[in-house]
C-alpha cells in the first residue's frame, strides 16, 4: 500500500470515531434535556406580573441570586441570557425567559405568565392589546425585488 491510501484510511477511521462520539454525546444531552423539561413541568405555576424591563445580559449582571450564579456552568456565565425584570406582587424580581418567547413578552404591561422557579416558560396578555408582533421578520432585499418582478409579470405573491 502506498502512503496516500494509509493516510486516507487513518482520516476515515478518525471521522468515523468522531461521528460515533457525537452520536453518543447527542443522546446523552437529549436525555438530560428531557429530565430538565420534566422538572420544569412539575414546578410550573401561573402568576400575574407587571413586566418592567427586558434585555439580554450576562448572568452576573442580571441581578439573579448568588446561588443561581454558583450553580451555572462556567461556560454559561459569560453568555447573554434573556432577562426579564418583573413586579410580582409587592416585590421586583429578575427572571430568565425562554428564548422562544422572549421577543413576544410585552414591556410595561401586566401579563399572566407560567413560571417555573425563576424561569418564564409562556406569557399571555391580561389587559389591553398585545402590540408585539409575533415572529415577523423584515423581508430581504432579494424577496422584495422578486415580489416586484412577479407583480409586474402578473404572477401571484410569493410567501
Amino acid at each position: 500500500m502506498n502512503t496516500g491510501m494509509i493516510v486516507l484510511i487513518v482520516v476515515l477511521v478518525i471521522l468515523v470515531a468522531a461521528v460515533v462520539g457525537l452520536i453518543f454525546l447527542g443522546k446523552k444531552a437529549q436525555k438530560k434535556q428531557e429530565e430538565q423539561q420534566q422538572q420544569i413541568e412539575a414546578y410550573k405555576q401561573t402568576v400575574s406580573m407587571l413586566i418592567i424591563d427586558k434585555k439580554r445580559m450576562p448572568l452576573k449582571d442580571a441581578g439573579l441570586p448568588q446561588a443561581v450564579i454558583d450553580q451555572t456552568p462556567k461556560i454559561m456565565r459569560r453568555s447573554k441570557l434573556p432577562i426579564v425584570k418583573a413586579k410580582i406582587g409587592p416585590q421586583i424580581t429578575s427572571l430568565v425567559a425562554d428564548e422562544k418567547i422572549f421577543d413576544d413578552i410585552p414591556v410595561k404591561k401586566e401579563v399572566k405568565a407560567v413560571v417555573s422557579g425563576i424561569y418564564i416558560t409562556s406569557v399571555k396578555g391580561m389587559h389591553g392589546k398585545n402590540n408585539t408582533p409575533k415572529n415577523t421578520k423584515p423581508k430581504s432585499k432579494f424577496k422584495q425585488l422578486l415580489e416586484k418582478a412577479q407583480e409586474k409579470a402578473g404572477v401571484g405573491q410569493v410567501k
